[in-house]
């Protein structure tokens, strides 16, 4: 699309994990482009490369990098920062303001009343998606979803399963909706080498309930003389290491911490995507363009990330079905193979970062 040079401000909540990367390629695209971006997040840093990463971005945020106190849940941040957010984009002269996660467009289109002249664009990244309608929390965050409806100029979902959760939870969008799905930079097709000392398998995320790592332990504890190297934050490491312990484990089971996935992907042969929810994670997309093979449940959007390969997705929170599926890869590696460079050839053509930030810029500029 062509245009005058916008100016946005991404907002979020903590700069970790899946929605971090997306805001990292869509400002670093956004800003080749010609474009002003800004970036609001939370006062907090919540994982080790949080600030390292935020520290490299500066060069392609123009318009700042601004911390806001965001509560995780509620707290008297959520009412103060909306209107320093408004405050914000009225001084920066904003057009277009994308909040991102349940926090971030809570503050973005609040942010939106009285004066500001900026469009308001929201992509839920899981978020409220996680809450399940009959809870406390999610009959609030569900209500504030609905109140807030009027202040969206589009919802933007990162995968059909996204918008399908969304409707069933909140109910139909009057706002415009789009489904863009997340992308890959070129790079990352690059081949990775494996460490001479490669274990069978290694997990990248959040060491959370959330991300099946209980499951896993567990369904490696029924494979002897297997390795698993498990990267990730320390959110819940010390329950981890209790569980780890409890199976006899422990050496077998390496944890590494936070690192890039790229490097973690050398440790290991095949990756272990375990989740109990998911929304459209970056793991799988970043482990097929390193032709890696993929072991995943079956949860989120990842069906269409796995495209034709999706019957080998199993069911979460399962160990038995989980054993079984990573004694197949041991058993059958080159059948695991060949579904890899199906899979890749999926992803290559229907998950590119050009792709991704061609239609998020055409709906920034759309009326």
């Amino acid at each position: 699309m062509t245009g005058r040079p916008l100016r946005i401000l991404q907002v979020m909540r903590a700069p970790v994990g899946g929605l971090f990367r997306h805001v990292i390629d869509l400002t670093e695209q956004l800003a080749a482009r010609g474009h002003a971006v800004g970036i609001v997040v939370d006062t907090l840093a919540n994982d080790a490369q949080t600030e390292i990463l935020l520290k490299a971005l500066e060069a392609h945020a123009s318009l700042g990098i601004h911390r806001f106190e965001m509560p995780r849940v509620f707290g008297a941040g959520d009412i103060k920062t909306p209107f320093a957010v408004s405050k914000l984009a009225r001084r920066l002269d904003i057009d277009v303001m994308h909040g991102h996660g349940a926090k971030g467009g809570f503050y973005a289109r609040l942010a939106s009343y009285g004066k500001n002249r900026a469009k308001v664009f929201y992509t839920p990244h899981g978020g409220v998606l996680h809450y399940k309608a009959d809870s406390a929390m999610g009959r609030l965050f569900h209500a504030l979803e609905r109140a807030l409806m009027p202040k969206t100029s589009a919802l933007i979902f990162e995968s059909a399963y996204a918008e399908k959760t969304y409707e069933e939870l909140i109910g139909a969008p009057t706002c415009p909706t789009r489904i863009i799905h997340n992308g890959i930079r070129p790079e990352e097709f690059e081949p990775i080498i494996l460490a001479p000392d490669a274990a069978e398998f290694v997990f990248v995320g959040a060491l959370r309930e959330l991300k099946g790592i209980y499951p896993l332990v567990e369904a490696l504890a029924g494979i002897p003389d297997v390795r698993l190297v498990m990267a990730g934050d320390v959110e819940e490491r010390t329950a981890l290491e209790a569980r780890i312990a409890e199976l006899g484990i422990g050496e077998r089971v390496t944890l590494v911490g936070s690192q890039p996935a790229r490097k973690v992907f050398a440790m290991g042969r095949c990756v272990v995507v375990p989740s109990l929810a998911e929304s459209l994670p970056y793991i799988i997309m970043e482990a097929a363009a390193a032709r890696r093979p993929v072991i995943s449940t079956q949860v989120g959007g990842i069906g269409e990330i796995f495209g034709p390969t999706a019957g080998s997705l199993i069911a979460p929170n399962d160990p038995v079905a989980l054993r079984a599926a990573m004694l197949g890869y041991l058993q059958h590696p080159d059948e695991a193979d060949a579904e890899m460079n199906v899979r890749l050839g999926h992803i290559k053509e229907a998950f590119s970062v050009a792709r991704m930030v061609d239609e998020i810029e055409a709906l920034y500029r759309s009326d």
